[in-house]
């Protein structure tokens, strides 16, 4: 049984989503691999107490890196899955808004 909380792993804060979060009510979280975009939206409602109009999902490849002096150390970061959360118009979360 997955809960809310291994659903939603934790927000994505970038310059593209303060951009849509604060403009077009979108807010984008790292999810888990098996998540469905329905236990998305539910986990959503549930832990923030909105209205989700639309979930959009994609699977971010892994990449590649070098990494030292040498830079032949080289390193892999894991594949990841985003989730980007349209709420009703009016509607924030407010983990989100921070410092202002």
């Amino acid at each position: 049984m997955t809960t809310v909380y291994d659903i939603l792993r934790r927000p994505i804060v970038t310059e593209k989503s303060s951009y849509q979060s604060s403009k077009l009510h979108q807010y984008v979280f790292e999810v888990a691999r098996a998540a469905t975009k329905a236990q998305i939206k539910e986990a959503v409602e549930s832990l923030f107490d909105v209205s989700v109009e639309r979930v959009n999902v994609l699977q971010m490849p892994a990449k590649r890196a070098r990494r030292g002096r040498s830079r032949r150390l080289r390193i892999r970061t894991s594949a990841i899955k985003k989730a980007v959360v349209t709420l009703a118009k009016g509607q924030t979360i407010d983990l989100f808004e921070g410092v202002k």
